[in-house]
């Protein structure tokens, strides 16, 4: 796949304003997200980190427009996910978003090369040939094509969930823990897949991890404590984010 610099806009890929999420009502109220304002800067590899609790895959569910906000506002590039009807938001959704799961989500009883365009022959298209014959490079399965998800390992299947998330061209990729089934390896594997989607096809990938290492891989990473935006990193490294998760630690 030829590299591509990322088109410079001020328009970010995704982004939250004064967002706030609760769940259930009053004394048994949950305040999730607690007015919190983010940006996703299109072409760039976010990582979002936080205690359990903290409310970091909230914020992606929300960002993505999987699950509303309370109040405040989400939007990818320009458009406002609050003022969408819900068939709107699904073509939002397909169109322009892409997700990677921890769980793989393939449909067993379809090839790889099948999974991958999945989401395209459903809505009715093809996408672009080439662009797809590229990515099927990129994720390192051209002799895996006609296997299906029970002939390959666990590393082979998220680059499969990766390649079909990339495969309509969105303008934002969202991974919940997407090296949580994986062993080192295969997620360090999948990580870097992650990252050289980013710096060669000018995409955008948001992505919720507990784990410093695969932080690491980020541009940036932005730090959620009790709903809040705390802390961000550009550049970061397994140990700086470490020791600053550490900081989240209660002292028994």
């Amino acid at each position: 796949m030829t590299t591509t610099t990322a088109t410079t806009t001020t328009t970010p890929a995704a982004r939250v304003v004064d967002a706030v999420k609760v769940y259930g009502g009053g004394d048994t109220a949950v305040r999730a997200l607690d007015g919190v304002t983010v940006t996703f800067p299109a072409g760039r590899f976010t990582a979002i980190m936080g205690p359990s609790g903290s409310g970091k895959s909230t914020l992606m569910h929300c960002a993505a427009g999987l699950d509303t906000l309370t109040s405040g506002a989400a939007r990818i590039g320009d458009t406002d996910l609050g003022g969408l009807d819900d068939r709107r938001l699904t073509l939002l959704r397909r169109d322009r978003v892409g997700f990677v799961f921890q769980a793989y989500n393939l449909v067993p009883t379809l090839t790889v090369a099948e999974n991958i365009t999945l989401p395209l022959d459903l809505a009715g298209g093809r996408g672009d040939p080439e662009w797809i014959d590229a990515l099927i490079d990129v994720v390192g399965l051209r002799d895996r094509l006609h296997h299906r998800p029970a002939e390959l390992s666990g590393g082979q299947q998220q680059r499969v969930a990766v390649a079909r998330a990339f495969a309509g061209r969105p303008e934002v990729v969202f991974a919940d823990e997407p090296t949580g089934n994986l062993d080192s390896r295969s997620g360090a594997e999948v990580l870097g897949l992650l990252g050289r989607a980013v710096r060669q096809t000018a995409r955008t990938v948001v992505m919720v991890t507990h784990d410093p290492v695969a932080a690491a891989h980020a541009d940036e990473v932005v730090f959620l404590a009790d709903g809040r935006l705390v802390d961000r990193m550009e550049s970061p490294t397994a140990d700086r984010v470490l020791d600053r998760m550490k900081a989240f630690e209660v002292p028994s």
